[in-house]
């Protein structure tokens, strides 16, 4: 039996893999692009007149913010794209009336997000090196934190495409709120040049944990305590998975 579950969940995870692969014209190469020009407008044009940030150049100091932001959003939207597609054309259908359990169908999509989200990461990470010589300090925290962003995304994405309703309703929550909590999130600056109130508004962002967990993998540089940023990244999955498990268990949003 449980090898019929492991053949569903590759069998899910490759059709994912195929799907952002085969037109990674349009999936892997603009985030790519996207990054560069932030790495010379504001590594270079702008860095270059702000200097050092905690002992390091401007540019090392967002190198990590920027790749974090790369794996966010195309984890979240590769998952909110391919699961409302496959609801939207009644192909979900068929994996609900399916022997496979719930969390089989979960963790298909949502390692297919992470595994878009990876390869974007490694492909920005690339484009770096041709901008800063990356220092890294903890590989394992890198390594860790990276996945379990990816996953948090990805769970965010899944979850957004079983209440939405049509492709506009997919954009909302990129637009509206990760794109705002991402910028805010301590990508281009130090939590320490805010005021002390807007430092303690800043640190219920929980992408502020996420990018300096990963940065401090970098630069071991942190402007949060790595514990409090694992233990954020642990919550949302904990709570994530619960309501996308209850949601397909129940069919809410999937069954008509």
């Amino acid at each position: 039996m449980y090898k019929l579950y492991w053949t569903a969940f590759c069998s899910l995870l490759g059709k994912e893999v195929v799907r952002f692969s085969r037109i990674w014209v349009q999936t892997l190469v603009p985030p790519a692009i996207t990054m560069t020009l932030y790495f010379i407008i504001f590594g270079n044009l702008i860095g270059s007149r702000i200097g050092m940030m905690h002992g390091v150049s401007y540019m090392a100091y967002i190198v990590p913010g920027l790749i974090m932001m790369s794996v966010i959003t195309n984890s979240y939207s590769n998952v909110a794209s391919s699961f409302f597609g496959a609801k939207m054309h009644k192909n979900i259908e068929e994996l609900l009336v399916a022997p496979v359990p719930t969390y089989v169908i979960i963790g298909g999509y949502i390692m297919g997000g992470v595994a878009r989200g990876l390869c974007v990461g490694v492909m920005v990470t690339l484009v770096s090196l041709f901008f800063v010589d990356l220092q890294v300090e903890h590989w394992g925290i890198i390594v860790v934190t990276v996945f379990l962003t990816s996953v948090v995304f990805s769970l965010g994405g899944f979850i957004n495409a079983i209440y939405a309703k049509s492709f506009d309703d997919i954009s909302i929550v990129p637009t509206f709120i990760l794109t705002p909590l991402t910028y805010l999130g301590g990508v281009f600056y130090s939590l320490s040049l805010l005021p002390e109130f807007w430092q303690y508004v800043s640190k219920v962002n929980p992408i502020v944990y996420m990018v300096n967990a990963f940065r401090y993998g970098f630069l071991g540089i942190s402007d949060v305590s790595i514990l409090a940023s694992f233990s954020v990244l642990g919550i949302f999955i904990v709570a994530l998975y619960s309501i996308s498990y209850i949601l397909v268990k129940k069919g809410i949003g999937l069954r008509t």
